[in-house]
């Protein structure tokens, strides 16, 4: 998930004012619910927008600073809270842009645009005379009489100000500035390096020899693609609804050589896109920020904000799960082996042919492939499906509104309304790729949720994904997998839509990263319930529903390659640890340090012309840095608090209603451990996850 990418990236002025007469951006929103009127909004709108936000943000920044009372809770803390609101909205649909829907000229304003909001945030946490007020309230703490959450925004408003250099001197703070400002500007270009060489390249394939083993849909969209693109032949990309059904069924060994090198090789070519040196340069300015602060390193700075609290935690839980599935995914790569083996393949198995062989065992295990179940899954249906476990949980239902502005026409925006008509939200969905969009899947909101004078400001929420396209014949027809990210995507958007905080920064997802997975992965747990699948996976030609025997063998399938899966997700989370525990700066060999890092995980041998790092946007671009282990921590959680609904029911109301109150609604607005064990009635166990996973 990307969330706020705007809290951590920032914009330059150079261009005059315009007034909000001309500049959409700078008016009052006045479409339905106050949405982004994308209908109005041009490239040339966004830097005035951000240069009026930040000065009007600096007045009301000085107005805290000159007010002559003495230092409350409210006229300060509060004061602060409110502050930038703006701002937050331009940056809100700017950098969801920048993900959704870009360009060249949205990147060239972003590289613009990134070091004045950069340097607005360090005028705020820097500045000595507000962190001297928000100290005085912080020093009454105890005195105040505050709720719950009023604690938690005093806390962290302080410790914010700490971690962002307000206890430095002038010669650091200065330090801090370039250091900051340079973080945020190379981490736009790592994320830009990597979508310019996925959307560079293209395998064209004229002879239809080369092509078997695809299924006919496949054949079919790649057809489509290269027809879209004025070509001849069967066209694929890096994209992952065009790259995965190749890896899987193309019975080709050098094509699938050649399209898995291409994946594997992003950024990593020492073309004008290469990553290696932004890796680097990324990792060394983390780790001075980390020691600038007082810090041995980047991990023990980000981890101090973490439930696992220390780098001893995360290697507790990384090593735990390691030891209970390294030894379970060499016994699968065995049977892989031997299994193609038995099929006339001669050597060793490599990663282009694991995918390809392990999909063709899993059809003799489990009689079960993608091509068998995705005529069930139905893009709308399976959408209905979701949405229809939200309303049978939550009570929240969803209609149609196309009076509110979309950026683009595939996006379908949606009014969101509690059980008792109660305007909740509004949700965009995007779920097709475009030359413009990042790779994979989000949520992001474009406006958050806060309460404020009585009145309870409602979110405006996005999940982005990059389906399969609906072809001529065909309608848009997801994967199992597929089907699953929705799920996941959609759990974060229920955190969004469902939020009900006082103040933003406490709101929705803004919680530790570790926590912010819970709602997301417990919505995936639903996908192989036959009582969930019943109610919308219905064939799309007959409409006859999924048989029973096709549900089992999901469920019986539902471990298949476990250990192996975990530790991959493993090896991720060792090579994160590894480039945030540095201690000293890294000028070495990328590749062997990626190497080196994870290698007790390696079960394949090296390949030399790829990397993970050149093109790892979630530590580099996507705020997971020194928290990518996050994803194993919250499915010990997400198993755990799934084993509730599975002892008093799939659908109980009861436990949806403590799910919905003591989870998704609270936010951040206290400890997740206190959050958790409200609803849990006692800290996690990794029990039920292990026995999920068939890992004990």
């Amino acid at each position: 998930m990307k969330k706020k990418l705007f809290a951590v990236v920032i914009l330059i002025m150079n261009l005059g004012m315009v007034n909000a007469q001309n500049n959409p951006l700078l008016g009052e929103f006045k479409a339905p619910h106050q949405t982004a009127p994308f209908n109005e909004i041009k490239n040339e709108h966004f830097i005035p927008a951000f240069q009026e936000n930040i000065k009007q943000g600096e007045d009301e920044i000085e107005a805290i600073i000159s007010n002559p009372a003495s230092p409350t809770f409210e006229n300060t803390v509060v004061a602060l809270e409110n502050t930038g609101r703006l701002l937050s909205r331009t940056a809100g649909v700017f950098f969801n842009l920048m993900g959704s829907e870009t360009n060249d000229e949205l990147q060239k304003i972003a590289q613009e645009v990134s070091p004045m909001l950069t340097k607005f945030q360090n005028d705020i946490s820097l500045n000595p005379d507000l962190f001297a007020k928000i100290k005085a309230v912080y020093a009454q703490k105890d005195k105040l009489n505050l709720n719950a959450e009023q604690q938690t925004l005093l806390e962290n408003s302080y410790s914010n100000f700490i971690r962002q250099g307000a206890n430095l001197n002038d010669e650091q703070k200065d330090k801090f500035r370039e250091i900051s400002t340079e973080l945020s500007k190379l981490s736009l270009t790592f994320n830009e390096n990597v979508l310019k060489e996925t959307n560079s390249y293209e395998l064209l394939i004229t002879d239809q020899s080369k092509l078997a083993g695809l299924p006919e849909s496949a054949l079919e969209a790649a057809a489509g693609l290269a027809k879209s693109k004025n070509k001849e032949g069967w066209l694929f990309t890096l994209n992952m609804p065009s790259y995965l059904p190749f890896m899987k069924y193309a019975d080709n060994r050098e094509l699938r050589k050649e399209l898995s090198l291409a994946y594997g090789s992003k950024a990593f070519k020492g073309n004008e896109f290469d990553n290696k040196e932004n890796v680097r340069k990324l990792a060394a300015l983390r780790l001075e920020m980390a020691q600038l602060l007082g810090y041995k390193n980047y991990a023990d700075y980000a981890l101090e904000r973490r439930m696992a609290m220390n780098q001893e935690g995360v290697y507790k839980l990384l090593n735990d799960l390691y030891e209970a599935s390294f030894n379970k995914a060499n016994q699968e790569k065995a049977e892989v082996q031997a299994f193609a083996q038995k099929s006339g393949f001669d050597g060793e198995i490599m990663p282009w042919d694991w995918t390809y062989y392990s999909e063709k065992l899993k059809v003799e295990k489990f009689d079960l492939n993608d091509e068998m179940l995705k005529p069930y899954f139905e893009l709308s249906k399976v959408v209905d499906g979701v949405f229809g476990l939200a309303t049978e949980l939550y009570g929240i239902t969803f209609k149609v509104n196309n009076s509110i502005p979309v950026y683009n026409e595939e996006v379908i925006p949606y009014e969101v309304y509690d059980a008792d008509g109660k305007f909740l939200s509004v949700l965009y969905t995007d779920f097709h790729p475009r030359d413009g969009k990042q790779g994979g899947a989000w949520m992001n909101d474009f406006k958050g949720q806060w309460k404020d004078n009585g009145v309870d400001s409602r979110p405006h929420i996005t999940i982005v994904m990059n389906f399969t396209r609906p072809t001529e014949t065909l309608p848009a027809l997801l994967t199992f997998d597929e089907v699953e990210t929705l799920m996941h995507e959609f759990g974060h958007a229920l955190h969004g839509m469902l939020a009900n905080s006082t103040y933003s920064s406490l709101s929705g997802t803004s919680v530790y990263r570790d926590f912010v997975e819970l709602p997301s992965q417990i919505m995936e747990n639903w996908a192989v319930e036959k009582d969930f699948l019943d109610r919308f996976a219905v064939h799309y030609k007959t409409g006859e529903k999924i048989p029973a025997e096709l549900v089992k063998k999901i469920v019986d399938a539902q471990n298949y390659l476990a250990g192996y899966l975990s530790i991959r997700q493993l090896s991720f989370g060792y090579l994160d640890m590894a480039w945030h525990s540095l201690d000293l700066p890294f000028n070495g060999n990328v590749k062997d340090f990626e190497e080196n890092a994870w290698a007790k995980t390696r079960i394949f041998p090296i390949i030399p012309e790829v990397c993970m790092s050149t093109q790892f946007g979630h530590l580099f671009a996507g705020g997971y840095a020194a928290g990518y282990y996050s994803y194993k921590w919250a499915e010990v959680l997400d198993a755990d608090a799934f084993s509730v609904f599975k002892e008093k029911g799939l659908f109980n109301k009861e436990v949806a209603k403590s799910f919905r109150e003591n989870i998704l609604e609270k936010g951040g607005s206290e400890h997740p451990m206190i959050l958790y064990k409200r609803f849990r009635g006692h800290e996690p166990s990794v029990d039920a996850f292990l026995k999920r996973s068939g890992l004990n």
